[in-house]
């Protein structure tokens, strides 16, 4: 009996060997599906890493450009008193965003879009007495600025969830490639090589069952033989006497007058 490293702690059967190749055949289906999986998972990684590269060098220039829009601003109307202007109009969120997922090899990932309200905006009239061309430039490039900033929220959480993902997939795979396979291969073997010994042993017995049949069907015949050859000697013995007894009474007068004396006349 080999030792259990390396292998399951089964009793070496037909029915453990149907079931270790059945464990086998699944280990190795899952292990290409997973395998493909975490390779469609890395070929989407890779595509949403560069996107985020171009989405945070878009946002220092889209953010570079707001902050001298509102330099701008605060330089034509001479003061901060446009901020308060705008905090006191705003009455509800004209800029919003929605969710939406998107499934990549079973991984849900959420998508985030923004939207604008539709309606007249609350601060329209904001610089109105001067520097309004300034505000509005200001306006739309920090409308700029928030959508870049939700594509980058979006990128940023794709991220986050396929690179937790990845690495749980590819655990797996290294579990069943280095692991499971291995060691079910190790137990088919080992019950293949019980089963052929226990093949080799019951070989073994029939064949000393059938010697020591054939001994016995040998002493038998022999002894019948011996039997047989006695009772012939027995008859031979019996058919001779009898012979015997026969020429003795052949030999006598059958009118049994050999006591007579013989008569004159």
């Amino acid at each position: 009996m080999s030792s259990g490293a390396g292998r399951e702690p089964v009793f070496p059967t037909r029915q453990s060997l149907g079931a270790m190749k059945s464990k086998l055949k699944g280990a190795q289906t899952g292990h290409d599906l997973l395998k493909r999986k975490s390779e469609a998972l890395t070929k989407r990684f890779r595509e949403i890493t560069k996107r985020i590269d171009e989405a945070k060098r878009k946002m220092g220039r889209v953010m570079q450009i707001a902050a001298f829009s509102l330099a701008e601003v605060t330089y034509a109307t001479g003061n901060d008193g446009i901020k308060y202007q705008i905090t006191e109009s705003v009455r509800q969120a004209k800029f919003r965003v929605r969710t939406r997922q998107e499934n990549v090899s079973g991984v849900f990932l959420p998508q985030f879009e923004s939207f604008q309200m539709e309606g007249s905006s609350e601060f329209g009239m904001t610089g109105l007495g001067k520097g309004g061309q300034q505000v509005a430039r200001s306006r739309e490039t920090y409308t700029r600025a928030v959508e870049t900033l939700v594509e980058l929220a979006s990128l940023q959480t794709a991220f986050v969830i396929l690179d937790e993902v990845i690495k749980v997939v590819n655990r797996r795979v290294n579990a069943i490639e280095h692991v499971i396979i291995p060691r079910t291969e190790n137990t088919i073997k080992y019950i293949n090589s019980e089963l052929d010994e226990l093949d080799r042993e019951e070989f073994f017995r029939l064949k000393k069952v059938k010697n020591v049949k054939e001994r016995a069907a040998a002493a038998e015949e022999a002894e019948r033989q011996q039997r047989k050859r006695r009772e012939s000697d027995k008859e031979n013995q019996t058919d001779g006497a009898d012979s015997g007894q026969g020429n003795e009474s052949g030999g006598k007068n059958v009118l049994g007058d050999e006591g007579d004396e013989d008569l004159i006349f």
